[in-house]
């Protein structure tokens, strides 16, 4: 039985919805799942990358540096936010430089995908292009990670926890925490 049949109509997406999280906790399986389930268009933010610098991330680590590479994110992301709704999925420092933080705030939805350090070694050792894996032992790095990181993903409007289940069932739990988020209650009511 699919679950995602049991799960009510969404209600309309009014601002683009940004998946942040550590790399390997599914931002672009779940975020192709969620663009096709509400019908709208799915962005990676780091194909737009490697598209507006034409070359790898790996390529653009390796000659210019992260602090480079951040900056250029930081503008590509800058960029897709100002196009019509869609889901973005974001590389895992993305949500870290204020100035996008600041900038999905205003104009999207964030959504944490949260994930535990033995799926995400799991799900990173399949690749080999992860530079920020590439000196040292992973599972250490992964780790150091999700310290310096899950404070800041926390700030996130939705957090989902990713596991080993098929991505239709992680994408029907951020279905339900959108309704949730959009319920009532308004965000507008909390401001005052």
């Amino acid at each position: 039985m699919n679950q995602s049949q049991n799960i009510p109509a969404l209600p309309t997406i009014p601002r683009t919805l940004v998946l942040v999280g550590l790399m390997g906790a599914g931002k672009t399986c779940i975020g192709r799942e969620l663009a096709n389930r509400l019908g709208l268009p799915f962005v990676d933010a780091d194909t737009e990358i490697e598209t507006a610098a034409g070359c790898s991330i790996e390529d653009i680590f390796n000659m210019y540096g992260e602090v480079e590479f951040r900056a250029g994110e930081r503008r590509v992301i800058a960029r897709l936010m100002n196009d019509p709704v869609h889901i973005l999925a974001t590389g895992g420092g993305a949500f870290l430089d204020t100035k996008t933080r600041e900038l999905v705030r205003e104009k999207g939805i964030s959504i944490w995908l949260r994930a535990s350090l033995d799926l995400l070694v799991n799900r990173v050792s399949r690749r080999t292009n992860r530079p920020l894996l590439k000196d040292g032992n992973q599972r250490e790095i992964l780790e150091r990670l999700m310290e310096e990181r899950y404070p800041t993903y926390e700030q996130a409007d939705i957090v989902v926890d990713s596991g080993r289940e098929p991505p239709e069932i992680t994408a029907d739990r951020v279905v339900g925490e959108l309704q949730n988020y959009a319920a009532p209650k308004g965000v507008e009511a909390q401001d005052s």
